[in-house]
């Protein structure tokens, strides 16, 4: 690692950072509204996006500098258990066109702006709906976290900031910085913002991919020689090569499948979804994303790119930002760390809008003020917004890097047990809301308290997200495993509630709402008037 700055790469990496702040604060006047005080055009951007911006705003939103850095650097660590990541890309995406298109129609007929909206009008319970918004809160503070360390990779590398010894605000200073020009373009220009500078983000990172698979390949020897490395690397370490062996089939298995079963369960993935502008639109997004599993089984490549390049790092997240700097010339890997760094505030972005809309909505509309204007609710989500980053900053500042990540694998975990009530719901009104709030329930105790006694080298507990799946004595995923409980307990408990005549609440949608189209007559009568005539 270099000693001083990489004063190219720097210089290189602030041109870009300029370009999308520029392009954040004037992206207020993309498209503007003629009422900019709701949440439909603050927290959606007037659910107006056709099918190309919805594509980058949802690539922006799921490919993020997390996704950058630790892939490859789980391949780099773990070999090829790592992978996990692009089957589960390719999984996710026929799950969600079988109910993301159901979704979107009938937050659009209804208004609906939150996962948690749909599920309180649905099953009519503010207690159901209350547990699915607290727990997409809990789940996306450390997910923006990990995109603050993704920049703060990034800047290592480049020695921006100082060495250890250095003061505490002197090192840091870049990533406040960072952190305070995107807390102002969001407060200023919404859900716009990312989707604007999504379209630099996602270009520079196919880019940078595109660029790193065919030349660090020719500077290493070629692919041939790359592979032979890394499977020397995990021979000698002992565990079998670059294949897990028997007993890392489960743990590759079930994180795979419980993750892509999760992936649409986070506020930010659906933020974006409910921002598109017809049900159609969703339909073909669903068809034409898995070109992102493309790229990310290429970036993956990485991790084996730098074993052979003989990268040594501590921090394996540096390992990716530290390739690009050995390999590339000093400008190209100011261009890789640029669409590192913005594929960061992408997806914070979007991230802390959907997080401070679940608040908004679902606990300061439905518990503290239950009569707020449309104006009242745009300025406590800018606020909350606020909010949101800056814990997501101390967050970062204040602890190992490591805790992050580990608690953005336990968040994972919480947000798969709001899959019955959001996806459940979407299908079948069969479950009872109380059935689904007691099996929300088992699966946040089990999760926690089974992630909560996992170790590793350095933490003591939440060391990890795999355990051991009672019955069957296989190492496998936390959350899949507190998901079947979550079902098994919804479903008894469906039964019992049923056969005792317990209260239902009250359904306020209807079977054709949810093939509703933007279209459609009726449709837009019947939306609350703080965002009829904002959606289109």
């Amino acid at each position: 690692m270099n000693d001083g700055v990489n004063g190219v790469a720097l210089a290189v990496f602030i041109f870009f950072f300029v370009l999308v702040t520029a392009m954040g604060f004037l992206a207020a006047r993309w498209r503007k509204a003629e009422n900019e005080h709701s949440l439909d055009e603050w927290g959606l951007g007037g659910r107006s996006f056709g099918t190309w911006v919805t594509w980058f705003l949802l690539g922006g939103d799921l490919y993020t500098a997390y996704t950058f850095v630790a892939v490859p650097a789980a391949i780099y660590a773990a070999g090829a258990a790592g992978f996990f990541a692009v089957p589960y890309t390719i999984l996710v995406y026929p799950l969600i066109f079988t109910f993301l298109p159901r979704l979107w129609s009938v937050s659009h007929k209804h208004g609906y702006v939150t996962t948690s909206d749909f599920v309180r009008g649905r099953f009519g319970s503010k207690g159901l709906s209350l547990a699915v918004a607290v727990t997409g809160i809990l789940a996306t503070m450390p997910y923006i976290a990990l995109q603050l360390v993704g920049i703060q990779a990034v800047l290592d590398v480049m020695g921006v900031g100082g060495g250890e010894d250095t003061n505490w605000f002197i090192k840091d200073l870049p990533l406040l910085i960072a952190f305070g020009v995107l807390a102002a373009y969001t407060y200023s220009s919404g859900l716009r913002a990312p989707a604007l500078i999504a379209f630099v983000k996602d270009t520079l990172i196919y880019i940078v991919i595109a660029v790193a698979i065919i030349y660090i390949p020719i500077k290493l020897g070629g692919f041939d020689d790359i592979f032979a490395s890394a499977n020397d690397k995990f021979t000698e370490a002992g565990s079998g090569g670059l294949v897990p062996d028997h007993g890392g089939q489960w743990t590759y298995a079930t994180l795979a499948l419980g993750s892509a079963l999760a992936l649409f369960m986070y506020p930010h993935s659906i933020t974006a979804t409910l921002s598109s502008r017809s049900r159609e639109v969703i339909r073909r997004n669903t068809t034409i994303l898995p070109l992102y599993s493309l790229m990310l089984g290429l970036l993956a490549l990485l991790g084996f790119m730098a074993i052979a390049a003989g990268v040594k790092v501590e921090n394996g997240q540096l390992a990716i930002p530290q390739l690009f700097e050995n390999m590339f010339p000093d400008w190209f890997a100011g261009v890789a760390f640029a669409a590192i760094g913005i594929g960061a505030l992408v997806p914070a972005a979007i991230m802390s809008i959907a997080a401070a809309n679940l608040f908004t909505r679902n606990i300061y509309k439905d518990f503290i003020k239950p009569d707020a204007t449309p104006a009242q609710e745009t300025k406590v989500s800018k606020l909350v917004s606020l909010l949101v980053k800056v814990g997501a900053l101390v967050f970062v500042l204040g602890m190992d890097k490591t805790v992050a990540i580990n608690f953005q694998l336990l968040g994972g975990i919480w947000i798969l047990q709001t899959f019955p009530a959001l996806v459940g719901g979407l299908f079948t009104r069969w479950f009872h809301r109380w059935a689904l709030l007691g099996g929300w329930a088992v699966g946040m105790v089990y999760g926690t308290v089974a992630a909560y006694g996992v170790a590793s080298p350095t933490q003591k507990h939440f060391g990890g997200s795999s355990d051991e799946i009672p019955g069957i004595g296989e190492i496998g995923y936390i959350g899949l495993t507190a998901f079947v409980l979550n079902v098994l307990v919804t479903v008894v408990l469906t039964f019992v509630l049923r056969a005792v005549k317990a209260p239902d609440g009250v359904d306020e949608t209807k079977p054709s709402d949810y093939t509703a189209d933007a279209g459609d007559p009726g449709v837009q009568a019947e939306l609350p008037p703080a965002t009829a005539g904002s959606s289109h």
